[in-house]
């Protein structure tokens, strides 16, 4: 049967109504199909991507962490972190830089590595002390490049040297290396020298 001249059938005409239930009922059947997958199917990368696609850990948060350091009745302060992966294993360590606080003055500085315990909520652990407060040296700057930490350190060349006026500068880098961080210092420089 041919509809006649100017009629139109309501059925063939596209409505609002009409293309929001399609939308809905695409929808659905996108999202159910989601949901049953062949056994061992899997999602896999397309392209020349090598890199794997694991995800990264969160950084140790080191407020979590209790630093062997005696500040008597002061509180330890975290001065600078940085964060990456030290030993090449694909976790993430951050290193720490801490120090008593004080008002005045420069106290020494202690530098850490933490790491997460895997698959724990547990507070993060000290794995390797880099530079002891024990040493007498303040941490002036903190760096990270690739897997190298360095630091811009300052001290002091003798007990005679007055403890506002540090007269030594040099930078200390570690790297982990046959399963130990290794320290490489440039020389020290003192105020004397160059002068």
């Amino acid at each position: 049967m041919q509809p006649l001249a100017g009629q139109d059938l309501l059925h063939t005409q596209p409505h609002p109504m009409h293309w929001l239930a399609t939308a809905t009922a695409i929808s659905a059947v996108i999202a159910v199909s989601s949901l049953f997958q062949p056994v061992g199917a899997s999602a896999t990368a397309v392209g020349n991507s090598t890199a794997k696609s694991a995800p990264v850990a969160a950084a140790p948060d080191p407020s979590r962490v209790a630093f062997p350091v005696n500040c008597g009745p002061n509180r330890v302060d975290v001065v600078e972190k940085v964060s990456g992966d030290l030993d090449g294993a694909g976790g993430t360590q951050t290193v720490a830089v801490v120090r008593c606080h004080s008002e005045a003055g420069t106290p020494p500085s202690g530098v850490y590595v933490l790491a997460q315990p895997s698959g724990s909520t547990a507070a993060p652990r000290i794995v390797a002390t880099l530079l002891a407060p024990a040493q007498r040296l303040s941490v002036q700057g903190l760096d990270l490049q690739g897997r190298v930490v360095s630091a811009t350190v300052q001290g002091y060349s003798s007990p005679d040297v007055p403890r506002y006026l540090p007269d030594v500068h040099k930078t200390l880098k570690w790297q982990w290396q046959g399963g130990k961080f290794v320290q490489r210092e440039l020389p020290a420089t003192t105020a004397t020298e160059g002068a």
